[in-house]
């Protein structure tokens, strides 16, 4: 069929996640074809370098035909069986044994979910259930993080941070709090104004999640819960004061630590574990994304010793599941996948190699006049989109991030925007060239955005002056 007739049928009968459904319907919907490495194509034959990683978990790459071959064995041997009623199957076993030998030391127990946000539905549920068998039925607040984002579904939107989910997800599940996130360039340094380091500002976070823990009563607090690195809320990266300090308020109370590691999970911070990368010693991980490369939908919960054996031994049924939790085709892939990345050592080359050169080179785009901050960890990547007259974002009336996002496509190049934040996240198996193919497309997409901007400006107002990136100027 041709673009546009598959363009018809989508808008016709295909209503897509986290969409104005009739700004999509007037526009059209891009149609993804095939792919390959890191590279996906359209139906018009444009090639298109995928900075996201798909949805932040194609970590081993397109086209990975041993993860085929590994999806179509199981899927002639057994394609489906369940994990109810006493049974199971060898791929859930071995990917079982698997992740717990990967996990740290005391995590040793893994809950199988279809997805992270069935993971962090699982959490909730299994973070009350383990208080109540330990005689501790009121310890039911979960403490989260503003702009946080745990899923989509109820459970998942309630222990997020986001405003404008929350304010269509409601009636929310009740005893979830949230404390202020550790985004110092957005909410210090912008926001604010003020002139606070940012080892200071993450003590201050701390901070707060010590107070709302007083205000809530240690004695009715069951978790906080957040990720290494905020994915969805703009890659955004806590000051290393942080979680150090995080850590010292979690000591002086009775309150699991929740690390949600469907992002920062297998080898995106260049650890197996982003709690691993900040020396954290979590009692539950939810897992997810780069789990099976995106391949096919698997996810679960990674259980700490602590709370696993209070369920095995205290517990009888936990009346909790999925259809699909374990699915052998699933788990066979999933299992595959981190063959082949132990195989290729590709969690240590995003540690010593990728991701330390990614670092570098992303780094050159600080010169440019949009950009208020750069930073990274791993292969993860921001930039602060700024109004270079000011210093301050841009009016929400311009869409500067959305404009950005638009122009990278039509460049060839996935860079995704949160609000004026523009975030990448590549497999984990790009080259030092693809690296350098992606910040190059980066930069000429922040010159269109500059260009474009100035020409709205002067429609509108006063133009606002761009000069030349430090890199163009040089040429």
């Amino acid at each position: 069929m041709h673009t546009e007739t598959y363009r018809q049928l989508d808008r016709d009968h295909h209503l897509h996640p986290f969409t104005d459904f009739k700004a999509l319907g007037e526009e059209g919907s891009r149609i993804v074809t095939h792919a390959e490495g890191v590279y996906i194509h359209d139906s018009e034959g444009n090639r298109i370098l995928d900075a996201m990683a798909g949805l932040w978990c194609v970590n081993l790459g397109y086209g990975r035909q041993e993860l085929v071959a590994a999806a179509t064995a199981q899927l002639r041997e057994l394609p489906y069986y369940n994990n109810f009623f006493k049974s199971t199957h060898p791929p859930a076993v071995k990917l079982a044994e698997m992740l717990c030998r990967l996990a740290p030391a005391h995590m040793n127990r893994v809950f199988f979910t279809g997805s992270g946000s069935e993971a962090n539905d699982t959490v909730l549920r299994m973070v009350r259930r383990y208080w109540a068998l330990e005689g501790k039925p009121d310890k039911q607040w979960i403490i989260a993080r503003e702009n946080a984002y745990h899923g989509s579904t109820v459970a998942g939107l309630s222990l997020g941070g986001m405003a404008p989910m929350h304010a269509q997800g409601g009636p929310l599940v009740p005893k979830i709090a949230h404390v202020r996130q550790p985004y110092w360039f957005g909410e210090r340094k912008l926001a604010e104004g003020r002139d606070t380091s940012p080892e200071t500002f993450g003590r201050e976070c701390a901070a707060a999640l010590e107070a709302k823990i007083l205000e809530l009563g240690e004695e009715n607090v069951a978790a906080f819960i957040a990720e290494p690195v905020q994915g969805a809320g703009g890659a955004i990266i806590p000051p290393e004061s942080y979680w150090p300090a995080v850590k010292e308020v979690l000591a002086r109370y009775d309150i699991l630590l929740v690390m949600d590691e469907v992002i920062c999970g297998f080898g995106r911070l260049g650890e197996w574990f982003g709690s691993v990368h900040y020396d954290l010693q979590p009692d539950l991980m939810p897992i997810a994304k780069g789990l099976s490369s995106g391949y096919l939908p698997i996810g679960g919960v990674l259980v700490g010793d602590r709370v696993a054996e209070t369920l095995i031994e205290r517990g009888g049924e936990f009346f909790h599941g999925f259809t699909y939790s374990g699915h052998p085709v699933c788990a066979a892939v999933a299992l595959k996948n981190l063959e082949l990345m132990q195989a290729e050592g590709i969690v240590e080359r995003v540690r010593d190699d990728v991701g330390p050169y990614l670092a570098e080179r992303w780094a050159t785009l600080a010169g440019h006049p949009l950009v208020g901050e750069v930073r990274s960890r791993g292969l993860i990547g921001a930039l602060e989109l700024i109004d270079p007259d000011t210093g301050e974002r841009f009016p929400k009336s311009l869409g500067a991030g959305t404009l950005c996002r638009d122009i990278c496509f039509d460049l060839g190049l996935v860079m995704r925007s949160v609000g004026d934040t523009m975030i990448i996240s590549p497999p984990l198996v790009i080259t030092r060239a693809e690296i350098d193919e992606l910040v190059g497309l980066a930069r000429e997409a922040l010159d269109g955005t500059a260009r474009r901007l100035a020409a709205r400006e002067q429609a509108d107002g006063p133009a606002i002056m761009i000069q030349p990136s430090i890199e163009e100027s040089r040429s």
